[in-house]
């Protein structure tokens, strides 16, 4: 399948410490050996699709094991993205 760019916010809710549950998610997205760039607002992640939906899905699960959260994601394969190996 083809490279898909996606955007990904995620919002730990009702605690005091919001980055473990930032920190583990991110974690798992750079594990899966994607291009991970983290903004203000969301995080900017490009990799081969079925990486990214498996990884997204790893992510949210050790996101979840640190409390309650929302996850918000835009996924396009019509926003190509050139990344830097």
């Amino acid at each position: 399948m083809d490279v898909v760019s996606a955007q990904v916010s995620l919002y730990p809710l009702r605690t005091q410490h919001l980055g473990p549950a930032i920190d583990a998610f991110a974690g798992e997205l750079r594990a899966a050996g994607l291009h991970v760039e983290p903004g203000p607002m969301s995080t900017l992640v490009v990799g081969e699709a079925s990486l990214l939906f498996a990884a997204l899905e790893r992510a949210f699960a050790a996101a979840c094991a640190r409390g309650e959260v929302v996850m918000q994601v835009t996924i396009s394969n019509a926003c190509p993205r050139e990344v830097e190996p």
